[in-house]
């Protein structure tokens, strides 16, 4: 099935939970391109409400005659293959195509299709670009993985032919893409499940690489990143803040805040001074790639500049919830040591008196796998508190359990429902804390369980 081809010649459309953080902005551009759409979710949501809001029909049932009329059925990658709209679909000969496959269609509806990979900082990233293309007047489409709050939400529709989209490795979801700019951010071990090692993954990502068929931006100092591409043929552009590569970061100074400024070179030219909002070196990263996809398209170093200052981050990146009793709540998506490495030192390097890292690790596999890198990381708090494991996909055949962890990390406590996590913190919490929740799952609930104890506290003593 040529779906490119086949996208041409048909105009009814029918998603399988079109309601998902994935599958919202990819209905809202076959939309705005004329397709006609419907759709089916059981859970609610935000992106949902807003599918419904153009007067999409959607069906909160998963029922065989909700194809009706559909010319191609898209299915997230959550729905089961006994789906009865699946199901009824291949029945009757309508073409069925999972989200990744489809996105690299869509994709390639674009001149300039511009993929975001790398193991960590891909939706940051991606949401720093697609705002200085949209402040810089390029008006690009683009899809995120997290709310950006300059668009208010997760997706935009532009005008222009360029979409600026993540590329995720996990099963090799992004050989699904051929991009015209593809950006490789780093490479770590992560998802050790699917890849084995190290290698396979590094394998991957140079697939990934070849698949690019205008040019390749890669970070520089990273040697994952730069032994997976050595092969690749394309022309490369490297960032980082080695002075060898194209695009550097210089005279980086920081505050009590961990809020950066840095010069931005080009091959030894100083282009512009760059005053980032967001805190922590692996944001310099995140923003060099930004600063040089946007300034290979054309945007001035001082829209660049302009526009990277507004941007003040994603939903769950590190994002500030609260401060009752002066106790600052936050939460972030971090779910590998590296990212919890990163998050955590730009914490501590903060004008806090004392750092929380609330933790729900994500998956056996991952907290089997890397349980020594992950004490190591969370040891950089100064409290530590972790939650059951969150089993996502997976059994428990490594026979791992928080606890395992929490005997690696001095002074770590381990509670099993976030209702006792929050009355713990809530109740131990100091003035001058910051209270971080982290976890790739649904700890940001424990954070609004926090923020509310912590408000009911402050309102207490403020009728004494």
């Amino acid at each position: 099935m040529d779906i490119d081809l086949l996208l041409e010649k048909i105009k009814r459309l029918h998603f399988i939970g079109i309601g998902g953080s994935g599958m919202c902005p990819l209905a809202e551009i076959m939309r705005a391109e004329g397709y006609e759409l419907s759709g089916s979710d059981n859970a609610s949501s935000e992106t949902l409400d807003r599918i419904k809001g153009y007067g999409i029909p959607v069906y909160d049932r998963h029922k065989p005659e909700n194809v009706d009329g559909a010319e191609m059925v898209v299915y997230t990658a959550a729905a089961k293959q006994d789906n009865p709209e699946l199901v009824e679909a291949r029945k009757r000969g309508i073409p069925t195509v999972e989200r990744s496959v489809f996105l690299g269609a869509v994709t390639r509806r674009y001149k300039r299709s511009i993929a975001i990979s790398g193991t960590h900082g891909k939706t940051s990233t991606t949401a720093m670009l697609s705002q200085v293309l949209i402040g810089s007047g390029f008006d690009p489409s683009a899809i995120i993985g997290g709310k950006l709050p300059y668009i208010g939400g997760n997706s935009y529709v532009g005008q222009s032919n360029i979409i600026v989209c993540e590329a995720c490795e996990y099963v090799d979801t992004f050989l699904q893409l051929t991009p015209a700019i593809s950006v490789i951010l780093n490479i770590d071990a992560d998802h050790l499940d699917y890849f084995g090692n190290l290698d396979n993954i590094k394998k991957s990502f140079s697939k990934f690489a070849d698949l690019t068929t205008e040019v390749l931006f890669i970070n520089g100092d990273d040697k994952n990143t730069v032994d997976a591409v050595k092969n690749c043929e394309l022309n490369k552009i490297t960032f980082g803040f080695d002075k060898n590569n194209n695009y550097y970061a210089d005279n980086v100074t920081s505050d009590c805040h961990a809020l950066q400024k840095f010069d931005l070179y080009k091959d030894g030219e100083k282009l512009t001074e760059i005053s980032l909002s967001v805190p922590g070196k692996h944001n310099i990263y995140n923003a060099l790639a930004a600063c040089a996809v946007a300034h290979y398209l054309g945007a001035s170093p001082r829209a660049i500049a302009e526009n990277l200052h507004k941007f003040t981050g994603v939903h769950r990146r590190f994002e500030i919830l609260g401060s009752p009793c002066n106790i600052t709540v936050a939460d972030d998506f971090a779910h590998h040591p590296t990212e919890l490495c990163a998050t955590l030192t730009a914490a501590k390097e903060m004008d806090f008196k004392r750092v929380w890292a609330v933790f729900q690790p994500h998956t056996y596999s991952r907290t089997a796998m890397l349980l020594d890198d992950f004490a190591k990381a969370l040891s950089i708090a100064d409290k530590c508190v972790l939650s059951e494991i969150l089993a996502v996909r997976e059994e428990n055949t490594y026979n791992i359990h928080s606890e395992d962890l929490a005997q690696k990390i001095e002074g770590c406590v381990c509670l099993n429902t976030f209702e006792k996590i929050a009355d713990y913190v809530s109740k131990n919490a100091q003035p001058g804390d910051l209270v971080l929740t982290i976890g790739g799952g649904n700890i940001y609930v424990c954070a609004g369980m926090i923020l509310k104890k912590l408000e009911g506290r402050q309102y207490l003593s403020s009728n004494e």
